[in-house]
């Protein structure tokens, strides 16, 4: 039988181009908190036990057209996530695995 244990992956790669981070949550141990209402510039905030990732305006300074831009994109993606998840969840419950076919599939 295949199990889906959850996790957080996490790498750091270092080349000649720089440094590059990769953060992916396959968890329901996450959590998201934005940040920031009256203050001079907004967080956005994904974290896990394993991992912690924050967003926020560009150099920390001011709110640019850019980070709103980001913003938007941020926003417009987790709606598109939100309305997949909601879909294959809909779609799982409509058909039921029956018992023995996860195994045969693995």
């Amino acid at each position: 039988m295949s199990e889906h244990i959850p996790y957080t992956r996490a790498s750091v790669s270092v080349d000649e181009d720089g440094t590059r981070l990769d953060v992916s949550f396959y968890t329901p141990d996450v959590s998201i908190m934005a940040l920031g209402g009256g203050r001079d510039r907004p967080f956005l905030t994904l974290s896990s036990r394993e991992a912690h990732v924050t967003v926020s305006t560009t150099g920390a300074g001011p709110v640019t057209e850019q980070d709103v831009n980001l913003a938007r994109q941020i926003a417009e993606a987790a709606a598109r996530y939100l309305a997949d998840c909601e879909q294959l969840y809909t779609d799982q419950a409509a058909t039921p695995m029956l018992p023995g076919l996860d195994e045969v599939a693995a």
